[in-house]
């Protein structure tokens, strides 16, 4: 089973990235009218994640944190009201592995677990989630 699945590399330290990426604000954002509310500094957090006017909402909660490599969150709720099963993205997880290497360059990957072809959502939340990455990405190398 293939989950979504995004890579990229970037000049950025990983813990950089890694604080960077905690902050939900600085990436997953700019496309839907997002509203993020909540907390994802340490473990046990959650935040909030409302988009498309009420289409897409979901709540994530920070399960794994491992300093300058891991971050996983899980979604404990889940309501896409624009799919049949609106509950498509409960107990998924959103997944960022870092890697820095010798030469400077760290390896970001992002893995939404769960996110695969065989669900209905797959195509459009892949799409969606190219948005977010190749905009984190390009905000991340211009910087």
């Amino acid at each position: 089973m293939a989950h979504y699945t995004y890579y990229f590399s970037t000049h950025k330290p990983d813990y950089e990235i890694f604080n960077f990426l905690l902050e939900i604000n600085n990436w997953w954002v700019g496309f839907h009218n997002e509203t993020i509310t909540g907390s994802t500094q340490k473990l046990g957090d959650e935040f909030s994640f409302h988009a498309g006017g009420g289409m897409h909402i979901t709540k994530q909660k920070l399960v794994e944190l491992i300093p300058h490599k891991k971050i996983v969150w899980l979604v404990t709720e889940s309501k896409l009201s624009f799919l049949e099963d609106v509950e498509e993205w409960k107990d998924t997880k959103l997944i960022f592995d870092l890697q820095q290497y010798s030469d400077g360059e760290t390896k970001v990957q992002f893995m939404h677990e769960g996110l695969t072809p065989e669900i209905a959502c797959f195509d459009q939340c892949s799409s969606s989630w190219s948005r977010y990455l190749k905009q984190l990405e390009t905000n991340l190398n211009k910087k």
